[in-house]
C-alpha cells in the first residue's frame, strides 16, 4: 500500500522467463505481444498413444548453457528452468551479492509437480535393473524445494529458503509469501517464482485419464482457446518466470530500476472440490477482494486483469463469474486476457511467468491478447482483448491463479 513506509513497501526489480516463446524475459514479451504461439506436437517422447499429443515445450534447451555440467546431470529439468530464470532475473536486478548481507536475501521459487522426469527416469532403472541401478541424486532432483536450495548456494543467499506447492497456485503463492517476508523484516531482497517440467508421459497420462487437456492435435496453434465456445481443456506447458523483489528503500538506496510493485495479495480456499472450481466463484472472488483490499485499490482502478483462463469449461466461466462478483458494472470496462492462449498452462510456473507479464504489461504500457478468441462462449462475454494487443494506460494489474485442491491466488502490481 501506498501509505506502508518504503521498508515495507515491496518493489519489482528483475525478471526471468524460460518458456517455448523464448529462453529470456524480452524475447518470450515480443513473441507474446505479437500473439504468437507457443505449442506444438510434443518431441520430448512419443506423444501417438495419448490422447492429448501437443503442448509448450522449451525447444534448443541446453542446462550446461546455465549452470555446471555436473550440476546439471544431477538434477531436474524443472530446477534447470528455474535456476536460469532466477539468475536472468539476478542479473536483471543488477543486484551485487558482495555489496548485500546474505542473511537478507532469500528465496522462495516453487513448483506445482517437481522433478517428474526424474521420478519416471529412476522408476524406470529400479524395474527394469534393481534398486542398485537408482541414482543417490533421486531424491535431491525430484523434491519441489530443490531450485530454490541450488540458487541459494549458487548466489550465497542465507536467507528464508524453501518451496511452495499449491498446484496452480504455486507460483503467486510464492511471490506473495516472498512479499510478506520483506514487509515483516524478514530479508530485503527476494527471489520469487515458479519452475516446471511435467510435459512426460506419467503427467500426461494422468491428466488424460482425467480429462482435462484438449485433444485438438491436428491444430496446436488454435488448440488453446480460453473464453471460447468450443473450448475442450488446457493444453501443459513447461519452464520459469521468476521475479527479484525488494524494498522499497532498498532498492532506491542502491539507485534500481523498478518495473513496478507488489501491492497487494491474497490467498483463499473454495472448500468446494479437489479439481473443479467454486460454480460460484466464491474462493476466487474472495482471493481478488482481498488482494485489492490489502493493496487499497478500487476495483474501478483496476486497468487490467490477467487471468487464469485455462481454456477448460469450467475455469473459464466461473473466473467470468468471479470477476463479474468483484467488480460489478465495471467488470465489462476492464480489459482482461488470457496469456495461457500462448504460453499453455505451466501449472505450478503459471504464476510466476503471469507476474512477469503483470509487470511488462505496466512497463511498456501494452497488453497481451488473448488468440483464438473467434466465437466467445456466450457465458463468457467480457472484454477479453481478442486476438490483438492492445496499446493501454496501465498502471494497476491483478493477475489471479487457481489450482487443484481449490487454492486460489490473487496479486496486484501497481506503478510505483
Amino acid at each position: 500500500m501506498e501509505n506502508l513506509p518504503d521498508s515495507q513497501r515491496v518493489v519489482v526489480t528483475g525478471l526471468g522467463v524460460v518458456h517455448s516463446l523464448g529462453h529470456d524475459t524480452e524475447t518470450f514479451w515480443a513473441a507474446l505481444v505479437a500473439g504468437k504461439n507457443g505449442i506444438g506436437r510434443i518431441t520430448l517422447f512419443d506423444p501417438a498413444p495419448f490422447a492429448t499429443q501437443i503442448g509448450a515445450e522449451v525447444a534448443g534447451w541446453n542446462a550446461e548453457d546455465h549452470m555446471d555440467p555436473k550440476e546439471a546431470r544431477r538434477n531436474d529439468r524443472y530446477t534447470h528452468f528455474g535456476f536460469a530464470a532466477a539468475k536472468q532475473a539476478f542479473a536483471d536486478s543488477g543486484l551485487d551479492m558482495a555489496r548485500e548481507n546474505p542473511d537478507r536475501v532469500g528465496v522462495v521459487v516453487g513448483s506445482g509437480i517437481g522433478g517428474m522426469m526424474t521420478y519416471e527416469t529412476q522408476l524406470k532403472r529400479l524395474f527394469d535393473g534393481g534398486p542398485r541401478k537408482v541414482s543417490p541424486f533421486t531424491i535431491p532432483a525430484l523434491i519441489g524445494n530443490m531450485c530454490s536450495g541450488l540458487l541459494a548456494i549458487e548466489l550465497g543467499a542465507r536467507g528464508p529458503n524453501f518451496g511452495i506447492v499449491s498446484a496452480c497456485a504455486t507460483g503467486t503463492h510464492a511471490i506473495g509469501e516472498a512479499m510478506h517476508m520483506i514487509r515483516r523484516g524478514d530479508a530485503d531482497v527476494m527471489v520469487a517464482g515458479g519452475a516446471e517440467a511435467a510435459i512426460t508421459p506419467f503427467a500426461y497420462a494422468s491428466f488424460c485419464s482425467m480429462k482435462a487437456m484438449s485433444t485438438r492435435n491436428d491444430d496446436p496453434a488454435t488448440a488453446c482457446r480460453p473464453f471460447s465456445l468450443g473450448r475442450d481443456g488446457f493444453i501443459m506447458g513447461e519452464g520459469a518466470g521468476v521475479l527479484v523483489l525488494e524494498s522499497l528503500a532498498h532498492a532506491r538506496a542502491r539507485g534500481a530500476r523498478i518495473y513496478c510493485e507488489v501491492a497487494g495479495y491474497a490467498a483463499t480456499a473454495d472448500a468446494h472440490h479437489i479439481t473443479m472450481p467454486d460454480p460460484e466463484g466464491k474462493g476466487l472472488s474472495a482471493a481478488m477482494t482481498r488482494a485489492l483490499a490489502a493493496s487499497g485499490t478500487a476495483p474501478a482502478s483496476v486497468d487490467y486483469i490477467n487471468a487464469h483462463g485455462t481454456s477448460t469449461p469450467y475455469n473459464d466461466k466461473f473466473e467470468t463469474l468471479a470477476i463479474k462478483k468483484v467488480f460489478g458494472d465495471q467488470a465489462r470496462r476492464v480489459p482482461i486476457s488470457s496469456t495461457k492462449s500462448m504460453t499453455a498452462h505451466l501449472l505450478g510456473a503459471a504464476g510466476g511467468i503471469e507476474a512477469v507479464i503483470s509487470a511488462k504489461t505496466i512497463q511498456t504500457q501494452t497488453i497481451a491478447p488473448t488468440i483464438n478468441l473467434h466465437e466467445p462462449d456466450p457465458e463468457c462475454d467480457l472484454d477479453y482483448v481478442p486476438n490483438t494487443a492492445r496499446a493501454a494506460k496501465v498502471r494497476t494489474v491483478l493477475s489471479n491463479n487457481l489450482g487443484f485442491g481449490g487454492q486460489n491466488a490473487a496479486a496486484v502490481f501497481r506503478a510505483v
